[in-house]
């Protein structure tokens, strides 16, 4: 080094500057490419005003959709994302209410112009799930592939895997790791934390308050999480909730309870979706008793990009249909 002129080793010391500075805004350029868009914020009640559960994520050339409840594809189509964007589909578990919309994806997306398979990552069962459905539409399959408008066989295709606990996707940027949440039986149930340009959105899935959630949710930018009102099921401690009414609240998590597990997270912004009922007027007053921290009610088709600064953008009032009467 004795030997390098003063004049190159001054040439050098701007080179790695410039390369710093340039990798230093590489991360906020990204980060603004990071946006979560609620398609379906309700439950299997079928209501306008709320679909079937259903998140987009769309980080960098990445779009991918966590559960495909009820509409899914007309909240797509609504945003003028094309099917063949969509890069994979992530299950939380297998309750009909998050995959009743598989088909609609998986089919309308190949007759819209989808030439390679639709790859898919859920829980056990997943696999034999997605076999199941390519069976049941054979018949589709075959006419529009082998008979009537000859389209590319590839977008028939289904690519399932069952997936464990762990990192399950790491691609252009992004990861995807699973965790397990406590759906009570229903068992194994997921939520997922999403990391892009150093930042994260964690999705609970259904899940009552879980201690593993919080431990995979530190750190975290935002966390959607479900929620319940329990006084929509009646007054339990007067006896007059049924059954069937009581194990749905002890499969969720409510109000005041996901405080408790937003307070413990600490994210910049907590945000409800998959809302049981889906026609409750106001959950904030129960957070708050246990969360004073940024807070969103999620409805259909409101968005949040997630960079520096966290931005939420609500739907124009036209978007989505008024709710039905109770």
């Amino acid at each position: 080094m004795n030997s390098v002129s003063p004049q190159l080793r001054i040439s050098w010391i701007r080179v790695a500057l410039s390369l710093a500075m340039t990798a230093a805004l590489a991360i906020p350029s990204l980060a603004q490419d990071f946006k979560i868009t609620l398609l379906g914020t309700g439950n299997p009640r079928p209501v306008m005003s709320r679909f079937g559960p259903s998140i987009l994520v769309e980080a960098g050339k990445e779009k991918l959709l966590f559960d495909c409840g009820r509409g899914a594809t007309q909240r797509l189509y609504q945003l003028k994302i094309p099917f063949t964007a969509i890069t994979g589909l992530f299950l939380t578990h297998l309750h009909s209410d998050h995959t009743v919309g598989i088909p609609d994806l998986w089919l309308t997306g190949w007759v819209m112009g989808r030439d390679t398979p639709l790859p898919v990552w859920g829980p056990k069962g997943t696999k034999a799930m997605m076999k199941h459905l390519q069976e049941a539409y054979a018949f589709d399959i075959h006419i529009r592939r082998d008979v009537d408008t000859k389209l590319p066989g590839g977008g028939a295709m289904v690519i399932a895997k069952d997936i464990q606990e762990g990192v399950v996707y790491n691609k252009n940027g992004v990861k995807i790791t699973a965790f397990l949440v406590d759906h009570g039986e229903i068992k194994p149930a997921f939520g997922y934390r999403i990391d892009y340009a150093g930042h994260s959105v964690t999705l609970s899935g259904d899940t009552r308050p879980s201690e593993n959630l919080i431990r995979f949710a530190q750190g975290t930018d935002v966390l959607i999480h479900e929620v319940i009102d329990v006084a929509a099921y009646g007054d339990m401690a007067k006896g007059d909730t049924s059954d069937q009414e009581k194990k749905i609240i002890e499969h969720h998590t409510t109000a005041e309870q996901a405080g408790t597990v937003f307070s413990k997270v600490k994210p910049r912004l907590a945000v409800y979706s998959h809302i049981v009922p889906p026609d409750v007027p106001d959950v904030v007053p129960h957070t708050r008793k246990t969360y004073d921290g940024p807070l969103e009610v999620g409805e259909d088709l409101m968005s949040i990009e997630i960079g520096s600064a966290i931005t939420v953008h609500r739907p124009a009032r036209q978007a989505c249909a008024p709710p039905l009467p109770r």
